[in-house]
């Protein structure tokens, strides 16, 4: 049965095929479901190159070159490591896209970051954008899975711009 996330990701992978273009994700807050996502589909191979699941701040340093600097200035919730995040990820693969994904799924937070902010970087090398979405205290699962959605969507919009 083809789902709407299984059709979305089926998208996403057309879309940078059309362009030969190769994807790599680099995830916190959802764990890998963006991966997850993409290799669901038969023959994503030839678009997914590699996912980076960086859970914790040594993992973000470690595989994908966030500096310390930066998780100690604005914490892992934040643009700037989801720039650093992104960029890591092409730097670090043979991409030529990249998605960050780093946020509160929750349950929890606090007043300056709240459960549901999620921040996200698309990076395909000339630049990196990122932007920061309030999914609002849905849930975890939902908080994740509106995540992992938002991020397919961004890498499907810029693999059809590139």
């Amino acid at each position: 049965m083809n789902s709407p996330l299984n059709s979305l990701a089926a998208e996403t992978l057309q879309a940078a095929r059309t362009k030969s273009l190769r994807i790599a994700t680099a995830e916190s807050c959802t764990g890998g479901m963006v991966s997850a996502a993409l290799t669901d589909v038969a023959g994503s191979s030839d678009v997914f190159e590699r996912g980076f699941v960086t859970y914790t701040n040594v993992a973000k340093t470690e595989m994908l070159g966030v500096r310390e600097a930066t998780l100690a200035t604005v914490g892992a919730v934040s643009e700037d490591v989801a720039r650093e995040m992104a960029v890591g990820a092409l730097v670090n693969s043979d991409a030529h896209l990249a998605v960050s994904i780093t946020g509160i799924a929750g349950p929890g937070g606090s007043e300056f970051k709240p459960e549901g902010r999620v921040c996200f970087g698309l990076a395909n090398g000339t630049t990196c954008t990122t932007e920061t979405v309030e999914f609002g205290a849905l849930g975890r699962a939902e908080v994740r899975e509106a995540a992992r959605n938002h991020a397919l969507t961004l890498l499907k919009n810029a693999a059809s711009a590139f």
